[in-house]
């Protein structure tokens, strides 16, 4: 596939260039992104496919499974083709009974740090994320300094243990914060037709080169549900998940996705996505719903 039917490309700021059509590798964990994969086989078809349709961006993490997803990535790709960014996130563990637990001490993040090393067979980590927030609903920003966590992670990098520096669930006050201590590459929250809190940092982030990754494009485990949703994607003759794909990648140049699935036929679909077309009039319903 060409750049074009990724979405084009994107460089970061002092980091990779990647498509903008990513791949989110939680899907490929077991149910409750807890234990081995419902296929095996199908796990490991879908990560050589992506690579195959041009996807040269993984979303993944070591606490999927635990330890699941990245083993997967493993066998499935490794030895790595050339270009291929693995993008993982530490600041929390899995407890027996599948919760996510926070865990940002500088010893557990270097103990987290050395098991993604570990998993995905690599010697430096292309991208880590340090995952912050949680609140009420687990995945918004909270606020708070990010200071002792993030500068642990500047370290590992001063060590050559991590490539670039990200963060996840977080502020734009703590985006700040973070890149008072090092630079940033990439920052990953919620994101979507729907949830749309975050569009003056997008529109910041953008003018500084860092990227934005929309976690849940598609509603996580709650899948967007919109009566105009539906409306546009018939019009269009596109699957409503296609179509809230395309309108991310319509908002701004640096927002890269990372949709998720455990399946190759959704997987196709989800790359298709990126060469969707949006009139004017299915734009101008769609970012309505987020007022």
């Amino acid at each position: 596939m060409t750049h074009d039917t990724l979405g084009g490309t994107f460089t970061m700021a002092g980091g990779p260039t990647v498509h903008r059509m990513g791949f989110g590798a939680m899907q490929l964990a077991g149910p409750g992104v807890f234990g081995p994969p419902k296929d095996r086989d199908e796990a490991i078809s879908v990560l050589r496919t992506a690579v195959e349709l041009g996807v040269d961006h993984i979303d993944t993490a070591d606490f999927y499974g635990p330890h699941v997803t990245n083993e997967l990535i493993r066998e499935a790709l490794s030895p790595y083709p050339e270009g291929l960014h693995i993008v993982t996130k530490v600041g929390a563990v899995r407890d027996e009974q599948g919760g996510w637990p926070h865990a940002r001490s500088p010893e557990q993040l270097r103990t987290q740090v050395e098991s993604n090393l570990r998993t995905l067979g690599v010697e430096a980590l292309d991208v880590v994320n340090l995952r912050v927030g949680g609140g009420p609903d687990g995945h918004s920003p909270v606020p708070g300094s990010l200071a002792e966590p993030f500068g642990a992670l500047a370290d590992m990098r001063e060590q050559g243990l991590i490539r670039h520096l990200g963060v996840s669930v977080v502020d734009a006050e703590q985006v700040r914060e973070a890149q008072s201590i090092a630079p940033i590459v990439t920052v990953q929250n919620w994101y979507n037709v729907e949830h749309r809190g975050d569009e003056q940092l997008i529109a910041s982030l953008a003018e500084q080169g860092v990227s934005y990754v929309p976690f849940w494009p598609l509603g996580g485990f709650s899948p967007i549900r919109s009566a105009t949703l539906e409306a546009v994607a018939t019009d269009l003759g596109a699957s409503p998940q296609a179509v809230a794909l395309a309108w991310l990648l319509h908002q701004s140049p640096n927002i890269l996705l990372i949709p998720g699935t455990s399946s190759v036929a959704h997987l196709r679909e989800n790359v298709a996505a990126a060469t969707l077309e949006l009139p004017s009039e299915a734009l101008t319903a769609l970012d309505a719903l987020g007022g």
